[in-house]
């Protein structure tokens, strides 16, 4: 029987020489690794207590939007900024050469309301952890971070102290 790491495809040198790109898209094009992928995120959310599902664009989505509808909760979409419509609110977080901002409706999020974030791969942390900063910003608490591929040796983990963390598989980022 195949695991969820045998449908993760390593793309050398992708987006740039010396980077190994752990491409989920292996995992979405095969039907067994899509519903494989998909149980796994299923049974790790079964005893965690939620009310909305915050997806990181774009891969957060493709794993967020089910969970939403297999859960029967909201999706919440984070995206870059300038692509939602409404009042945003915005999180400015590091990426290893500048910047990035990512932003959230205004009204996305309710005082009090338990999340759960979701994208597909947590290398350094930073788009994460600015994911959490938004949900706090409207007053949600963060109940779990959850991805499908962790890069332990780029230490996201760190970044991420003080939240729960759940990963389906562990690589290395190099």
């Amino acid at each position: 029987m195949k695991k969820i790491e045998d449908y993760i495809v390593s793309v050398p040198d992708f987006p740039k020489p010396g980077i190994l790109f752990r491409d989920v898209t292996g995992i979405l094009s095969d039907p067994d690794g899509l519903k494989l992928t998909l149980d796994a995120l299923y049974k790790v959310l079964e005893n965690v207590d939620f009310d909305i599902v915050v997806g990181l664009e774009a891969r957060g989505f493709l794993f967020g939007i089910p969970l939403a509808e297999h859960f029967h909760k909201p999706f919440v979409p984070v995206r870059k900024k300038g692509k939602l419509p409404r009042e945003t609110i915005s999180v400015e977080y590091k990426l290893e050469y500048g910047s990035a901002c990512i932003e959230v409706h205004k009204d996305a999020i309710k005082p009090g309301q338990k999340a759960i974030i979701i994208d597909d791969l947590l290398a350094t942390g930073g788009s994460a952890k600015a994911a959490a900063e938004l949900v706090e910003k409207l007053g949600g608490k963060v109940e779990l971070l959850l991805f499908v591929i962790e890069l332990f040796d780029l230490h996201g983990r760190e970044a991420l102290k003080g939240y729960n963390i759940e990963t389906l598989t562990k690589f290395t980022g190099h």
